[in-house]
């Protein structure tokens, strides 16, 4: 071989041996190594970004309380569930292709690998175009089909207007981060989640308290702090994951992946769209009681979300490590890992339930500033009671989450379809009865149910996976 093209040669392999080495620097193999030090350590950066997540929704909401009021919280309030549904299907059906990606990346199969990409990407982008074309002219008869009092309901239509026409742009954000994510970077999702939470705080008080732009100024805040982290997202993924981008021939879409891959995402997308189509059953409910409880229903739900994160990080890092455990064939690791995790779950519910009792009533103040007596007592009961059912909770989530990268799809859809019911049954049979108290237990007797039948589900498929093993 002449010396120029051996140089050559040489040059072009430790390339690639750098690009691989980098690529492996910004992946975690979950086959390998402790359990539950994998999980937590994967669960860290997750956390983190959850919290900063929820740090933006409790400045937005102060910002928006504090500058335009009770109503403007109670506005943005009573759109909260419907959509969720719209962002839970899709965002869920990411989860379902993440799983996916996980498991392939976990078999060490990169020409797959690189197919599956291509394949979330062309579903993602006709599943996106068809909700918000779908969903948009249907906004207005859906908040007057969700009883939202008139005094509000003009807000309210244009703050969910405006979410909903940048749909777009927290999908595409989700979709990045989940492909990261699911080989194992938890990490780069984080640092552009914690820039969008800062640019988000920025534009709230720049639309809403100086431009006066209203709760629709706080939306467009939202959409465009996401537009900018959906794009650092995918430039990150192009410079860094040049090994596993699909090529020309890896974008012809194979039935069989097709299949796989919608399955997978329905079955998400179903169980947690299902899960907020109940929630917007009991938004029903809750927005016939009045302005007063949707305040305080808002109030503690942002409080709640906060307590709640611990719980579904780890239970989030879980599916991870199924995926990739269950490629790899180490079904032992799995059974081990969720033993432990439900443990950790455990723990961290007896701190909730403490927090909730001490910080409950001076977190609702931070985060709204009123005193109202409705407001503040409805608000903190309602943090109280929910957190005496974080062992269950917590129980469900992990069980959902663990089982569903191992091929289990229609278990956790039947449990979100006894949510739906259940909450169903809540609106239209208890809370006309007994009022906001019903709301307050409404979750909680869910969860209990749901991690029963889910405890039961996974007994049985875990001894199927002891056979195999």
């Amino acid at each position: 071989m002449p010396t120029d093209c051996f140089l050559c040669y040489n040059t072009v392999a430790k390339t690639n041996a750098d690009r691989m080495e980098n690529v492996k620097m910004k992946t975690l193999d979950m086959t390998k190594g402790s359990p539950i030090r994998l999980i937590l350590q994967f669960t860290v950066p997750l956390l983190i970004g959850a919290v900063f997540q929820q740090f933006y929704n409790f400045t937005d909401t102060m910002i928006v309380g504090r500058c335009l009021g009770d109503k403007a919280v109670a506005a943005v309030g009573a759109t909260s569930a419907l959509y969720s549904v719209l962002i839970n299907f899709a965002n869920g059906m990411n989860n379902g292709y993440g799983m996916i990606i996980s498991r392939v990346f976990g078999a060490k199969d990169g020409e797959e690998l690189k197919k599956t990409a291509a394949t979330m990407l062309v579903l993602n982008a006709v599943v996106t175009l068809a909700l918000t074309l779908m969903i948009l002219p249907l906004l207005r008869p859906l908040l007057y089909w969700l009883e939202t009092p008139e005094e509000i309901f003009s807000q309210a239509h244009r703050y969910i207007m405006v979410i909903v026409s940048g749909m777009a742009a927290t999908i595409g954000y989700n979709m990045g981060a989940g492909f990261m994510r699911a080989v194992g970077n938890g990490r780069t999702p984080l640092y552009f989640l914690m820039f969008s939470c800062g640019l988000n705080v920025i534009l709230d008080l720049l639309f809403v308290a100086v431009f006066s732009l209203g709760v629709a100024g706080a939306a467009g805040a939202t959409v465009l702090a996401q537009v900018i982290s959906a794009v650092l997202c995918f430039v990150y993924i192009y410079k860094n994951y040049q090994e596993f981008l699909p090529k020309r021939k890896d974008w012809k879409m194979q039935a069989r992946r097709v299949k796989e891959m919608l399955l997978t995402g329905l079955s998400m997308g179903l169980m947690l769209s299902l899960f907020s189509l109940g929630s917007i059953i009991l938004q029903k409910g809750i927005n016939q009681l009045g302005t007063q409880i949707i305040t305080a229903h808002t109030a503690s739900r942002r409080i709640f979300e906060l307590l709640m994160m611990p719980l579904s990080m780890v239970s989030s890092a879980t599916s991870i490590f199924a995926g990739q455990n269950f490629g790899a064939k180490e079904y032992q690791r799995i059974k081990k890992a969720i033993r432990q995790v439900i443990g950790v779950c455990a723990v961290y519910s007896v701190i909730s339930v403490i927090l909730a009792h001490i910080l409950g009533g001076p977190l609702v103040y931070l985060l709204i500033g009123t005193n109202d007596p409705v407001i503040m007592g409805n608000a903190t009961l309602y943090l109280r009671v929910c957190t005496l059912f974080f062992i269950p909770l917590g129980v469900l989530l992990v069980i959902r989450n663990a089982i569903q990268p191992m091929g289990c799809k229609i278990s956790p859809v039947l449990s979100s379809s006894v949510e739906l019911l259940m909450k169903i049954a809540f609106c239209f049979l208890v809370i006309p009865r007994v009022g906001y108290l019903g709301v307050v237990f409404t979750e909680p007797v869910i969860w209990t149910v749901c991690a029963v039948f889910l405890g039961v589900i996974y007994l049985r498929f875990q001894r199927k996976l002891g056979t195999a093993a």
